[in-house]
């Protein structure tokens, strides 16, 4: 008997993961996927172009704040799950604008938890992943990992709202048993990610032979995660993961920032030997660091891999070069953002007055 294909909305789709999420899915028959997002500034119509013929996936323009909207559409398309990953990320803009990010994050995670609570008494087999950061934990110093029962410790705004959604999700399930799984990943990186964050914004910049600006002396270290292996992990945990449960998810390349730009340095020096802006390190400008900067993050996901089978595909060598070649093919995409959104300026800058 062949099962029906289930159904799943995806908020956030218009996102960097959330697009490769859906990418993923359809790619791999996994499921009839209908995307939720506002569509604000780094939402990207593009990064689900592949997607625009197929009938097996929607993309809906919808805040996940309007709960009348939420409601309507679940009952109107009678989802098998949800994956909600709709949120504002950028630590820096969450440092200007903290208030959009206690509204999104957490308001927008409050709708659909009481959203899905309303519809799963109808879908016994529903399920919710709520999807995370590990950016909740706080920092590490030189030693140690990150564990699903680490303390949380959220020194950013951003962290802060995610890190309260986290807590939502976990209370709907203890108090409502609404079957909930967390996930918190790692930096992700890959294509079609908002040239905001440290490896697109340096590459966008590189182009335009623009100093590349590292926070403090770049000695920050982030365990780096490609999007596409987090896609995998993502639909691991929804299909399999034990309800309740938490997992993190993590890249096993733990790297400082200043070893990621001069490896993507080197990685545009060898692609681009034409370029006028030869060595491209020689652009690194180090800069004040961001207020309440982590040192430190680092992943243990042997639950996720003991438990699921899951382990990062894709080596950090690899996915960089995959990544700064695709950067590189798409130069018109990151122009059109510069063009329409972000010139590449510095976010979250605190004045002299009000820093710690």
């Amino acid at each position: 008997m062949v099962m029906p294909m289930r159904t799943i909305i995806v908020t956030g789709a218009a996102g960097f993961i959330g697009s490769a999420l859906c990418r993923f899915l359809r790619r791999h028959d996994h499921a009839r996927v209908i995307g939720l997002d506002k569509m604000t500034y780094a939402a990207s119509r593009e990064a689900l172009a592949e997607l625009a013929n197929d009938p097996h996936f929607t993309l809906r323009e919808m805040d996940i704040c309007d709960s009348g909207a939420v409601n309507a559409l679940i009952a109107n398309t009678q989802p098998d799950g949800i994956i909600h990953l709709a949120a504002e990320t950028h630590v820096d803009r969450s440092i200007d604008h903290p208030g959009e990010f206690i509204q999104t994050n957490i308001v927008g995670t409050f709708t659909l938890l009481e959203a899905a609570r309303t519809w799963r008494e109808r879908r016994a087999d529903f399920r919710f992943l709520h999807v995370s950061t590990d950016e909740v934990y706080g920092s590490l110093s030189d030693t140690g990992a990150f564990t699903e029962t680490t303390p949380y410790a959220p020194n950013s705004p951003y962290a802060a709202s995610k890190a309260s959604a986290d807590h939502l999700a976990r209370a709907w399930h203890k108090t409502f048993g609404l079957p909930v799984l967390i996930s918190n990943c790692s930096n992700n990186y890959g294509p079609f990610q908002f040239p905001e964050k440290l490896i697109p914004l340096s590459i966008m910049k590189a182009l335009n032979g623009e100093n590349l600006p590292i926070y403090g002396q770049g000695a920050n270290v982030r365990d780096w995660l490609f999007v596409d292996d987090h896609a995998e992990a993502l639909w691991t945990i929804f299909t399999r993961g034990r309800l309740g449960e938490k997992y993190n998810v993590g890249g096993a390349a733990e790297r400082r920032n200043i070893d990621v730009i001069h490896d993507l340095c080197a990685l545009l020096d060898e692609m681009l030997p034409e370029s006028q802006h030869l060595p491209h390190k020689s652009l690194i400008t180090f800069v004040p660091d961001r207020p309440g900067h982590d040192e430190r993050y680092a992943m243990d996901f042997s639950k996720l891999n003991q438990e699921l089978g899951w382990s990062p595909r894709t080596s950090p060598t690899e996915g960089l070069r995959q990544t700064v070649r695709w950067y590189l093919n798409h130069q018109d995409w990151c122009a059109a953002i510069r063009n329409r959104s972000y010139g590449g300026e510095r976010l979250g800058q605190l004045p002299p007055a009000a820093r710690p």
